[in-house]
């Protein structure tokens, strides 16, 4: 559990750069509208050709990372429906070692 939820911390955490990238770039690009030159045109091409693909890689990241929400959510679902009793006990359990934890704090 801890290795999923580490990965899915990573994924976050390159999809919030991602965005920081793209918007640094955006905000750079225009700045920099006014500006003219055959050099300061090539670069502005690579830049809107690069943050275009950034894009799309975002939003197939968000994609995967929301499809993979939505399959743990039915799996879990699933397990609940098909074993309930089974679900409540664990649910009691850990409800439970929660509450001694908190009685122990406090």
């Amino acid at each position: 559990m801890s290795n999923a939820h580490d990965t899915q911390a990573a994924k976050e955490k390159v999809i919030r750069d991602f965005k920081a990238v793209v918007n640094d770039t955006e905000e750079l690009l225009k700045a920099t509208a006014n500006q003219t030159g055959d050099r300061i045109t090539a670069a502005r091409a690579r830049m809107e050709e690069s943050l275009a693909a950034t894009k799309k890689q975002l939003a197939e990241l968000e994609e995967s990372a929301i499809e993979k929400t939505k399959a743990a959510a039915r799996a879990a679902d699933q397990m609940v429906h098909e074993n309930p009793w089974q679900s409540a006990g664990i649910a009691a359990g850990v409800g439970f070692l929660l509450g001694m934890l908190i009685n122990r704090r406090g």
